[in-house]
């Protein structure tokens, strides 16, 4: 991961042009995402619970694979500046723990009078099966930014539930 942010502006971007990102579904990725969207649904917490449901164990908030898609849009393509307007999305599989997911947008259209651009949004899993879908249209940059990447707060999960099981 660079140190640094790089966007492209509006008079860059091309119709097609693409950009990706890859991420690796973690335990601690689910926790901090139930953490601070209040979303404590067992589906998403608990083996046990998720065990028995038509997807066999714990997965992933769907929301998690389309917070991928603006952080591939706010970070990367077209990167700081970047204002999301709208966004669609088709959740059509479900992410289990140690997915890789390729995150993928394409410009397919751009309103260069407005600055808007619209992006197909793809997001495949290791297996390359689409698991999340949809159109994207954002605000695109005018001006071009370099940026160091700001530093994050340190984050640390712990799992409340595991701890108490194994006692």
């Amino acid at each position: 991961m660079s140190d640094w942010l790089e966007n492209h502006t509006i008079d860059e971007i091309v119709l097609g042009q693409k950009a990706r990102l890859l991420r690796t579904l973690r335990r601690e990725d689910i926790l901090a995402f139930a953490a601070v969207s209040g979303d404590v649904n067992p589906a998403h917490l608990d083996p046990e619970y998720a065990a028995g449901t038509v997807f066999h164990g714990v997965i992933a908030h769907g929301m998690w694979g389309g917070a991928l898609i603006s952080a591939l849009l706010g970070t990367v393509f077209p990167g700081p500046g970047t204002i999301y307007l709208e966004q669609q999305l088709r959740f059509s599989r479900p992410v289990h723990l140690g997915d890789t997911l390729t995150v993928e947008v394409v410009v397919i259209a751009i309103d260069e009078k407005h600055r808007h651009l619209d992006l197909d949004c793809h997001v495949r899993n290791q297996h390359e099966e689409v698991v999340i879908s949809g159109l994207a249209r954002v605000l695109a940059p005018r001006d071009k930014l370099r940026i160091p990447r700001p530093p994050l707060p340190g984050l640390q999960v712990t799992d409340e539930g595991a701890a108490t099981q194994s006692a």
